[in-house]
């Protein structure tokens, strides 16, 4: 609902009182503001209100004197230097800090009684709609406002020597520098800047060019040239700073992204951007204008200090690209592009599949023990997390844990869509991606089948009585019927595997960010308990091996966990992981016997399982692609091309989505 304001002008003339306390001075602000408003519908009429106020101010000389007496007053309480010289920026430098600050601003109400102009701008002009009739003002309104809110003896003064306005911009030029200042010297900044960027000392002199241009401009015998010049030094030194702070970035290609350190870095280019728009308004031949300008950039800040996606997108976005970098490296290894890949593949996830057999019936000897949820659920974790580690030492394979490691490596193709032969060319890799994923399925599947049923076998041999009794059996096949919830359980697992690479590709950056490898390779006590040789060896295993623990470890508890902490909210959740699922379908048949093939139940849970497998595979890859496509900057694609060639090339080959092609005969 729009906002419409109650008060006519006549009134809030009337009440205009500069000697009113604090708190009524600024609300009569505010309600003057909410009067240009209007309804928030059209930038014209509220300009026409600005108008309108000015008119009615210019003809009463004594209206005149109390505008101008109450801003005096105004200008006398209220720090303006903090709206220009900090509104915007984090009042800590931290991320956690800064979104608990955005949280408090958007929960708690604020006060017209303050002294801080920062949180009476955020009152006054408070949405979006101010900075579209701000930047609609043009010169003269702009002028005569300026006119009006300056004493006529004291226009005369003040061309002879810095105005107020002025003071008030060199004030938070100073402020500004200081704090970037701070920022360039924190060791963290500093250690990673580029050693010719710290050769260059940019900082050092940042506070001297800020007083040259402050000793110019307050010069008795003020010299225009020797102002630009100096303001020219300032803005010269800013650039610099700017560039030694940008070889941080270099840093963290080789070495992993700090969250903290880029949110610094976001907040010091800012403030090196806001010294420019103060130092322009300053010097600018239109000061009026420039103001306007100034006001409508905060407004606009204003209204990115309200959001917390704005805050998480601005400064997460480096180190998704790193997550997704750092999945790209691992997914390569996941696509098979060769006939000789292909069967590879098949062999590594008919590997995964037999040990899989194991882990299904462990959960259903937890199952049957009827621990309490918790506990049953944090066993069901470890039985899944030693198998995955297991698993991934062996060097076998888990066809769920691969698209979300493929995808960004499939994004990272995106960037090439510009040459002629790009989209021919990733048409291929998704040719190749499915095929990786329909032969990793089918090993898994074709493997952990006869597994279960040959361990179900010994089982009962060797104890005497079957894994699990008829009722249970029967139970298992319904719950894995296609025309319940499990495919929306088998979508769920889906996002827990791509939760598990973002786990993954943030364990391997956390890696390489602490340097952990060198430190294992090289800390003195470690080399004198494992020895030089052993010390580098472990050091190099867990460089390589991080990311996968990483994923096992987190996959394997989320999939005995999240359930169980699900329930206790009430949420009824499970999950539905298409090689679990074919090795309890086993199960089940291996108690049933062959009468199993005579109950619909059995069938309907048969239809489920390759839809289990394509939920489970789609949905993953789909969120660990969108995070690729961001992280690479490749949003903007030309998507329409790219379902047109993969449609021509389903229509053309479509076998070449499912199997290789065969190696021509010479």
């Amino acid at each position: 609902m729009k906002h419409r304001a109650t008060t006519d002008l006549a009134t809030l003339l009337a009440a205009l009182d500069p000697e009113a306390d604090l708190a009524q001075r600024h609300l009569w602000l505010i309600e003057l503001l909410d009067w240009v408003r209007g309804a928030r519908d059209s930038v014209p009429a509220t300009v026409a209100r600005v108008q309108e106020f000015l008119d009615a101010v210019q003809a009463r000389p004594d209206i005149r004197l109390r505008w101008q007496a109450w801003w005096a007053a105004l200008l006398d309480r209220v720090d303006i230097t903090t709206l220009l010289a900090d509104f915007g920026f984090a009042p800590r430098t931290g991320l956690l800090s800064e979104m608990a600050e955005r949280l408090r601003t958007r929960l708690l109400p604020a006060s017209p009684e303050t002294l801080d102009a920062s949180e009476l701008f955020m009152l006054a002009l408070p949405c979006g709609f101010d900075a579209q009739w701000l930047a609609a003002l043009g010169e003269a309104p702009l002028q005569r406002l300026a006119e009006l809110l300056t004493p006529a003896a004291g226009a005369a003064a003040d061309t002879a020597r810095a105005t107020r306005w002025q003071q008030a911009l060199l004030d938070a030029i100073t402020y500004c520098a200081g704090q970037i200042l701070a920022t360039g010297f924190v060791p963290e900044m500093r250690l990673r800047m580029s050693a010719s960027a710290r050769a260059a000392q940019p900082f050092h002199m940042l506070i001297h060019d800020v007083e040259d241009l402050r000793v110019q401009l307050l010069h008795a015998q003020r010299n225009p040239e020797h102002i630009e010049a100096a303001a020219q030094r300032l803005r010269e030194r800013l650039e610099a700073c700017r560039a030694a702070a940008a070889t941080v970035y270099a840093h963290f290609e080789e070495n992993g992204v700090s969250v903290g350190l880029v949110f610094r870095l976001r907040q010091l280019r800012v403030r090196i951007l806001r010294v420019r728009e103060l130092l322009d308004c300053l010097l600018s031949p239109r000061p009026a204008a420039a103001a306007a300008r100034l006001m409508v950039r905060l407004v606009v800040v204003g209204q990115e200090r309200r959001s917390l996606r704005a805050l998480l997108a601005a400064n997460s976005s480096l180190l998704a690209a790193k997550v997704a970098e750092r999945s790209a490296e691992r997914g390569e290894h996941y696509i098979a592009r060769t006939g000789a890949e292909y069967r590879t593949m098949l062999r590594k996830a008919a590997g995964g599949g037999a040990l899989m057999a194991g882990t299904t019936l462990i959960k259903l000897w937890l199952h049957a023990l009827a621990l309490s949820a918790f506990w049953g659920g944090f066993l069901s974790g470890v039985n899944f997390t030693l198998s995955f580690v297991l698993i991934q030492l062996l060097h076998f394979t888990v066809a769920t844990k691969q698209p979300a490691m493929t995808a960004p490596a499939m994004a990272v193709k995106l960037k090439e869509l510009g040459a002629s032969d790009a989209i021919e060319s990733f048409v291929d890799e998704i040719a190749h991606l499915v095929r990786s994923q329909v032969a990793a399925i089918l090993g898994n599947m074709l493997a952990v089948l006869p597994a279960v049923l040959g361990l179900a076998a010994l089982i009962a041999w060797a104890s005497g009585s079957p894994i699990m009794d008829r009722q249970q059996a029967e139970q298992a096949l319904a719950s894995l019927h296609l025309l319940g919830p499990s495919l929306g359980f088998a979508a769920f697992t889906g996002v827990l595997l791509f939760a598990s690479s973002i786990v993954a590709g943030w364990a391997e950056n956390w890696f390489v960010l602490n340097r952990l490898h060198s430190a294992l390779h090289y800390n003195p006590r470690i080399t004198r308990r494992l020895g030089t040789q052993r010390a580098a060896r472990w050091a190099c295993f867990l460089r390589e091996n991080i990311s996968g623990f990483a994923a096992s470890i987190s996959l394997g508890f989320m999939l005995g966990l999240v359930p169980v902490f699900a329930k206790f909210f009430g949420i009824g959740l499970d999950v539905r992981h298409v090689t679990l699922s074919t090795g309890q379908v086993a199960a089940a048949s291996a108690v049933l016997g062959p009468q199993v093939l005579h109950l619909p139940a059995f069938w309907w849970a048969v239809a489920a399982l390759p839809l289990f497998g394509a939920l489970n595979v789609s949905v993953s890859f789909y969120l660990a692609f969108r995070l690729a496509m961001r992280a690479q900057n490749v949003s903007g694609v030309d998507r329409a091309r790219i379902y047109a060639a993969m449609r021509a090339r389903m229509l053309r080959a479509p076998w070449g989505f499912f199997l290789p092609a065969r190696r021509a005969r010479p």
